[in-house]
């Protein structure tokens, strides 16, 4: 696949989302949905109706749990008590998805810094990335609540590409949903989906505008901007 028009030939760094794109923190989400179930005597929800709705967060979480949206009644409630249960265990099962760690030490090697950012809040995500040993290693973390907007709102691209000490227009952004590829076409970067992610429940991926799709992270080198 040739370069966007306007592309440059080569990135200077590289950002990625966090959940799903670097990290398979299903696991510990899915699991704190049905610790809820469980201590409420109700039976756990399968993994695979938990999976694909990771990327929505609390309000995804809760939502497939016990079908209740922001607005309803006990939609706070439900929202806070899993926030809280996942942060006692959001260590538990997570893990770097295996593939990525090649990606990330290629980066290194060609010296070319990378980031993370992501909208789970900083309170989850500093101490997760620390204890994944992502952290010193990425140049950067940016929050759900590193500035005054998430993702799709390019504020937060644009404050990791600040960090990385790249143009905006020389860096990619990587990740497995659609505000991500929004988020970064909003920054100017190249965008590119992560097929092995949770994808959320929405439009294919294919229909998301992204400049590329990769269904592994060593794809990510053999791309215009880093062959």
């Amino acid at each position: 696949m040739t370069a966007p028009p306007g592309t440059p030939a080569r990135w200077a760094g590289v950002l990625f989302d966090l959940d799903g794109t670097l990290v398979d923190s299903a696991p510990d989400l899915a699991g704190a949905a049905n610790d809820m179930r469980e201590a409420r005597g109700l039976p756990p929800r399968p993994y695979g109706a938990l999976r694909p709705v990771v990327g929505s967060g609390a309000r995804g979480m809760v939502g497939a749990a016990f079908g209740v949206a922001p607005g309803e009644p006990g939609f706070e409630a439900l929202r806070d008590e899993f926030l809280a249960r996942y942060e006692a265990r959001m260590t538990r099962l997570t893990r770097v998805f295996d593939a990525a760690w090649p990606l990330l030490d290629a980066l290194d090697a060609r010296g070319i810094p990378w980031g993370i950012v992501t909208n789970k809040a900083e309170r989850f995500a500093a101490p997760l990335a620390q204890a994944l040993g992502l952290v010193p290693r990425a140049a950067a973390l940016v929050a759900g609540d590193t500035t005054p907007h998430a993702k799709p709102h390019p504020a937060p691209l644009l404050e990791g590409a600040r960090r990385l000490g790249c143009e905006p227009t020389h860096c990619a952004y990587v990740g497995d949903d659609l505000r991500d590829v929004q988020a970064g076409r909003a920054a100017g970067m190249a965008t590119v989906a992560a097929a092995w992610g949770y994808l959320g429940l929405g439009e294919a991926l294919e229909a998301w505008g992204a400049d590329h799709r990769i269904d592994a992270p060593a794809e990510l080198l053999h791309l215009p901007g880093l062959a």
